[in-house]
């Protein structure tokens, strides 16, 4: 068996008494107090997660972002240096290689946040037509990410004189002081939760020092450690797509209802003939939310069925809800299903009610 791969702050992890689980190669934190415990501090107050296996790497060199343009699925042009864009590498067949978040540097330098499994599968995809003068740095292990998130991260941020003030998908690189000592990070208005929250990338040897710094900043907001469990708990009440469940190979951006993330008016990008011609021609299925009506509660890989008994469908995410307290879930479905009709689900040998529904499942707070 392959060594997993230890976050940088794994010991503080430890010592927390984190439960831990493999994920995407990384040995990572699951839950510290438990998912319903984790989950309400982050919708209630602030979280703050260790999601040091998202990949990083940088692009470098002259038209570094005019190259990625032609390669990834939105649009770069959209947006101007110190914003970020959510956008897919796709496969030519038009399924997803993987989704990530792009940081517009400036034209010749960009930053890429993938996904921990995908990574290197990303960075070898990308580099097969690249200039040669491109320089391609993979600092997945050298950097570091530490979400900070809830409605009160702002103000553990700021009681560290680190700047909360830019928007919604943006970034600013500082030098900041944490306890007298100079760190390089990046802040970013982004996050995985659907409230208003910053991730910070850091090099891997400051992150413990960072941590527990904002640990202490929080202490007075009620701060609490955040696993990977809790995470995806919160993305799910937003109906935010996870790749190798929601997106993958075999699920396109078309069949998961995220045509937002496609620059239909660019020239080219790799898969833009299939994903057109799905656009054009339609898809037999698509990505919807259910909510149960009863006790059910779905989980991946979860049989959807319609009333006569035949299989029409499958949960690719589901998971009971703390904010509602109920099941929640996203399943592809039949193209022709509306939102408001009844489907059932095979939840462990029982057929259980759910209504189709349109996410985000609670309202969104990332603008707040």
């Amino acid at each position: 068996m392959t060594d997993l791969i230890l976050s940088p702050l794994d010991g503080i992890h430890r010592t927390l008494g984190a439960k831990f689980a493999e994920f995407g190669g990384w040995e990572m934190p699951i839950e510290y107090v438990g998912v319903l415990a984790e989950h309400s501090a982050v919708r209630e107050r602030v979280g703050l997660f260790d999601v040091s296996h998202l990949g990083t790497f940088l692009v470098e060199g002259e038209q570094a972002a005019a190259y990625l343009n032609t390669q990834l699925s939105n649009d770069l042009n959209r947006i101007t240096p110190g914003q970020a864009q959510y956008t897919l590498l796709l496969d030519p067949s038009g399924g997803v290689v993987d989704d990530m978040i792009v940081y517009l540097i400036s034209d010749d330098r960009v930053m890429v946040v993938p996904n921990a499994a995908n990574s290197a599968e990303v960075i070898r995809r990308l580099r097969v037509n690249s200039p040669e003068n491109l320089i391609w740095t993979d600092r997945h292990t050298a950097d570091a990410i530490i979400a900070v998130q809830g409605p009160l991260s702002a103000k553990v941020l700021s009681d560290l004189a680190i700047p909360t003030e830019m928007g919604y998908m943006s970034f600013v690189r500082i030098d900041a002081e944490i306890n007298g000592t100079t760190m390089p990070m990046s802040i970013c208005r982004t996050g995985y939760t659907g409230e208003h929250g910053y991730e910070l990338v850091v090099a891997a040897g400051d992150a413990p020092a960072v941590w527990t710094a904002l640990m202490n900043a929080g202490s007075q907001y009620g701060i609490q450690p955040a696993g990977l469990g809790a995470r995806d708990t919160l993305r799910t009440e937003m109906g935010y797509p996870l790749h190798g469940q929601d997106l993958s190979l075999e699920i396109s951006p078309v069949e998961a209802r995220v045509n937002w993330a496609v620059g239909w008016k660019k020239e080219h990008f790799v898969g833009d003939e299939a994903v057109r011609a799905q656009r054009s021609d339609g898809v037999a299925r698509t990505l919807l939310g259910i909510r149960a009506t009863g006790r059910g509660i779905p989980r991946h890989g979860m049989i959807v069925i319609d009333e006569s008994g035949t299989a029409i469908g499958e949960v690719t995410s589901g998971t009971f809800s703390p904010t509602l307290r109920t099941g929640i879930g996203l399943a592809l479905l039949p193209s022709s299903t509306q939102v408001g009709d009844h489907i059932k689900v095979e939840v462990r040998n029982r057929q259980e009610e759910f209504e189709v529904v349109k996410p985000p499942f609670v309202p969104s707070h990332v603008t707040n």
